[in-house]
């Protein structure tokens, strides 16, 4: 069984015992969370479509770790001009493990 869960403005596609990095969440580390917001749940033939969302659905999970994405550079450049800007981003993520889907 699997569930499509939205979070962070985006969605995820989540069975039990999936580990998938998410928008970080202001929570502490090792803290139960619920993601009520489920777009679909279910498996084949028993798929429940939610019109936005699937009523009464939630998905649990442990959260495991926050952190820090690879570095993205960004150069900016201008031809001709000496104009040049070079900064770097780090995205922060929270760290997830599915324990639980509900239907």
């Amino acid at each position: 069984m699997y569930a499509i869960i939205k979070t962070g403005g985006k969605q995820y596609r989540v069975s039990e015992g999936d580990e998938l990095f998410v928008e970080k969440l202001e929570v502490e580390d090792g803290t139960e969370l619920v993601f009520n917001e489920v777009l679909a749940v279910g498996e084949g033939e028993s798929m429940v479509w939610g019109r936005p969302l699937v009523e009464g659905a939630s998905v649990g999970a442990e959260l495991i770790k926050h952190g820090k994405g690879k570095k993205i550079e960004v150069f900016k450049y201008k031809a001709k001009k000496g104009y040049r800007r070079r900064y770097g981003h780090r995205q922060p993520y929270t760290k997830v493990k599915i324990t639980a889907i509900e239907k």
